[in-house]
């Protein structure tokens, strides 16, 4: 009952915020789970840079002190000064939908879509079976109620390439003229000189993070493991065998870094042995440079990760048929993915065990071009949201 006067309350305020002018030129920024991660952050840092009229707003204390800590501006969503920025700015960017800042406040402003990933699963509203399919095919008056956010279209929407505008164009119900195909922020950490990503680091990643980097440098090799979401809320990382791999890791010096998608339950950060697990809250990026091997399922670090020279990948599908029968794919997924495949614990052990393949170039660079587009790291987005 208490979550249905919150909502209601939310939209009793939201035609409200209509009424409210909103500075050409002032950008707020905002992450889903209220965290400082993904293509909403790398634009942020960039802008402030730059001197643009620039604000980070997060509902977590914790994030905001965080933020401010790197001299950057953020503010409490549920502060006077968050809600008057919100209610000011006259562009939204985020990483998903207007609840990474607040729906309720997001009346006239516009809003560019950064998103937070590329990829070939149906996402959206291709959705059309499985859990999700009462909020994006039926529609449902509940679904509706709980989840405004989701139905309010985007003004601007980041795709990448043409490849992935035909995808998302339907999946947001918007216009192909509004998506915008150029590369993503997040992607510049992994791809840019080491001496700027050392720079960069320093001055905006926690402490922790330049010491997990020292730490990793000392194991001969080390993989990442990141699965996708699964719609039923469900861990993939209950298909692992931790003590066993970490016996076969520590044999070979080598370390396994655990890394979950942010919806699930944040177990937080702790090591075991030559295993990291990371709170799905915790930015990795930084860290990714510093790995050797992805090890992942259908989610869409593959693309961004096969941007990194010199990188292998395993594709853990141990749930291939459910998941395709749950979800399934946009795209064939044979023909857009790349990496050795596994499709049961042993085999898994087995390949990290005898070590892994590495990638063919002639399709990674097929790949990098159909999803990336020809220049995968630019974007210049000045034109769209009118900055001088």
């Amino acid at each position: 009952m208490a979550k249905f006067f919150k909502y209601l309350l939310c939209y009793i305020i939201y035609p409200f915020s209509f009424l409210f002018l909103r500075k050409r030129g002032r950008m707020s920024f905002g992450c889903p789970r209220n965290r400082f991660d993904g293509n909403p952050k790398y634009l942020f840092i960039e802008y402030s840079r730059k001197g643009y009229d620039v604000c980070w707003l997060s509902a977590d204390k914790a994030v905001v002190k965080q933020i401010r800590q790197a001299s950057l501006k953020a503010e409490y969503t549920f502060s006077l000064k968050g809600i008057l920025r919100a209610l000011s700015s006259q562009w939204w960017l985020v990483g998903a939908y207007t609840s990474d800042i607040l729906f309720c406040l997001s009346g006239g402003a516009k809003v560019f879509n950064l998103w937070h990933g590329v990829g070939i699963k149906l996402c959206e509203f291709n959705i059309k079976s499985g859990p999700l399919a009462d909020r994006y095919f039926k529609k449902t008056l509940r679904e509706r109620f709980y989840h405004p956010e989701v139905y309010r279209k985007p003004d601007l929407m980041l795709t990448a390439s043409p490849f992935q505008t035909d995808m998302f164009s339907p999946a947001f119900r918007i216009k192909p003229t509004q998506c915008v195909e150029q590369g993503y922020p997040r992607n510049l950490i992994l791809t840019c000189p080491e001496k700027e990503r050392n720079e960069f680091i320093e001055k905006y990643e926690p402490a922790s993070i330049k010491k997990d980097i020292d730490a990793l440098k000392s194991f001969d090799k080390v993989y990442v493991y990141m699965p996708t979401w699964r719609d039923d809320g469900s861990s993939a990382l209950r298909s692992i065998d931790f003590k066993a791999l970490n016996t076969i890791l520590c044999t070979k010096n080598e370390a396994l870094i655990i890394k979950d998608h942010f919806n699930n339950h944040d177990d937080g950060t702790y090591r075991e042995g030559n295993i990291f697990h990371y709170s799905p809250a915790i930015d990795i990026y930084p860290l990714l440079p510093y790995t050797h091997t992805l090890i992942t399922d259908y989610s869409s670090i593959l693309y961004d990760y096969i941007l990194m020279d010199g990188k292998s990948v395993i594709l853990f599908l141990f749930d291939y048929s459910f998941y395709k029968g749950e979800r399934d794919f946009y795209y064939p997924f044979d023909d857009n993915t790349i990496g050795q495949k596994v499709y049961t614990r042993e085999q898994l052990e087995k390949v990290i065990h005898d070590g892994t393949e590495a990638l063919d170039p002639l399709k990674r660079k097929a790949l990098i071009e159909k999803f990336w587009g020809k220049n995968p790291s630019y974007y210049d987005f000045s034109n769209y949201l009118h900055l001088q």
